[in-house]
């Protein structure tokens, strides 16, 4: 379970902001509310379900996201993917001369097993300037290892004797502690892998191929996903997966290329082809043999009378209007986070989805029946969801550029309001903050006689 991320400046402290789904000791207008959208840890500890980033466009919001993409992938590669010379993939506050030449810092704090971590690190784009790991067995936070450029102090337990000697100035030491099978880094990276997604609501087209693996290989999660479909009233009947391996599709596309292209377009094409037509060669003798899946969604025929006369086979992609392939692409990984426990993170969440399944949606992590407590953090500007009827205050979040351009985080539960507020209309008239300030746009335009 995911419970802070950090991301800033470390030694300029104003600059670094702190998104947190640890659940505020408040009381709302609905106690089920209250009940629905927590979950209990222990005596010290509840979390929310799920939580709502708005702010105006460039406020920051999708950064966020990156910043949380970037951690999870240099905490998986940066000891296997990168080699000694190379830059790491990271960009300082530049509107600051204070920040501009300042290491850029992460931290993310989890629950794994029952016990709650606490791992960061800062870097810049030549090396890791400090790392550290914290967990708490029992009571008290204890150290597992700290790091500060080539200076590393580990814990007994954590059992990574020599790897120091072997980590790179550019490499995170989790990272290359998870190569050499140090058992608590491998069960992070595990972890991070597996029960922590982030994803972009412009670009779920990727993940159409994951849902058609779900429905594939479960049972349970093939029911569940065509159970949502039906349910969010896209006029789809049934679903009808066709696998075909990529070999057999490269053939295919072969010979789909039109008599009449120009003979040097052919050429191009066919050469493209065959380079990728070799490396799924490679692919196979490895044992890497991959399938690709084409979608067909069944609706029901009627005649002129209105009477049901049979089905009809769209395809997907060249049928259905972008949010229901929205909606088919993402229902993998809701019903796989609903089922696992797994935090998904979705930038863009409301994009081409109607305001009604967007509510829906997050209904669905906000309520008893989400019995893995799976947590849903989104991005969006759709105000059709900013009610007490759904959320907390402390499930509402708002990203605002601040006069020197740098990006402020915090929550509604921040504010004094009344239990019977109108969160979307105070959010619109500019109470809360995070909101485009417009000018007059009636002098844009100049007419001329």
């Amino acid at each position: 379970m995911l419970i802070e991320f950090s991301v800033g400046n470390y030694r300029s402290f104003k600059d670094k902001v702190t998104f947190s789904m640890v659940a505020a000791h408040l009381v709302s207008k609905d106690k089920e509310i209250d009940s629905n959208n927590v979950f209990v840890i222990d005596d010290r500890l509840s979390l929310l379900k799920s939580a709502a980033i708005y702010g105006a466009n460039a406020s920051g919001k999708s950064n966020l996201a990156k910043a949380m993409s970037f951690m999870k992938w240099f905490m998986i590669n940066s000891s296997k993917e990168t080699q000694s010379t190379e830059k790491i993939n990271v960009e300082p506050f530049r509107l600051s001369v204070e920040t501009e030449s300042e290491p850029s810092y992460f931290e993310i704090v989890f629950l794994m097993h029952g016990k709650k971590y606490r791992y960061g690190f800062e870097v810049n784009k030549d090396k890791v300037v400090s790392e550290w790991l914290f967990y708490v067995p029992k009571v008290r936070e204890t150290k597992l290892f700290e790091r500060r450029d080539n200076y590393f102090s580990c814990a007994k337990i954590y059992q990574a004797d020599g790897i120091q000697k072997i980590t790179r100035q550019n490499a995170l030491f989790l990272s290359v502690s998870a190569q050499f099978n140090v058992e608590i880094a491998e069960n992070i990276l595990i972890w991070l892998t597996n029960q922590l997604k982030i994803i972009s609501g412009l670009n779920d087209e990727a993940y159409q191929q994951y849902t058609s693996q779900c429905i594939s290989e479960s049972t349970r999660k093939k029911n569940a996903i065509f159970k949502l479909i039906k349910k969010l009233d896209l006029g789809i009947g049934e679903l009808d997966i066709q696998e075909s391996e990529s070999l057999d599709i490269l053939r295919d596309a072969k010979n789909k290329i039109p008599k009449d292209t120009p003979k040097e377009v052919q050429t191009i094409l066919n050469d493209l082809i065959n380079t990728a037509n070799s490396i799924e060669l490679l692919l196979e003798k490895s044992g890497e043999k991959r399938v690709r899946s084409s979608v067909k969604t069944i609706h029901q025929k009627f005649d002129s009378n209105g009477i049901l006369i049979g089905k009809e086979s769209f395809d997907l992609k060249s049928h259905e209007s972008e949010g229901t392939q929205k909606i088919f692409a993402i229902s993998g990984l809701l019903v796989n986070s609903l089922q696992e426990g797994i935090t998904l993170i979705i930038d863009e969440f409301d994009a081409r989805l109607h305001p009604l399944i967007s509510y829906k949606i997050v209904e669905l992590f906000n309520n008893k029946s989400n019995r893995k407590n799976a947590q849903l953090i989104f991005m969006t500007h759709d105000t059709n969801l900013l009610t007490n009827k759904l959320f907390r205050r402390d499930q509402i979040w708002f990203t605002e550029k601040n006069r020197y351009g740098a990006t402020d985080l915090y929550s509604l539960a921040e504010y004094k309001i009344r239990n019977d507020a109108s969160f979307e209309n105070d959010y619109i008239k500019g109470r809360y903050g995070a909101i485009p300030y417009i000018g007059n746009l009636s002098s844009f335009i100049e007419y001329h006689e």
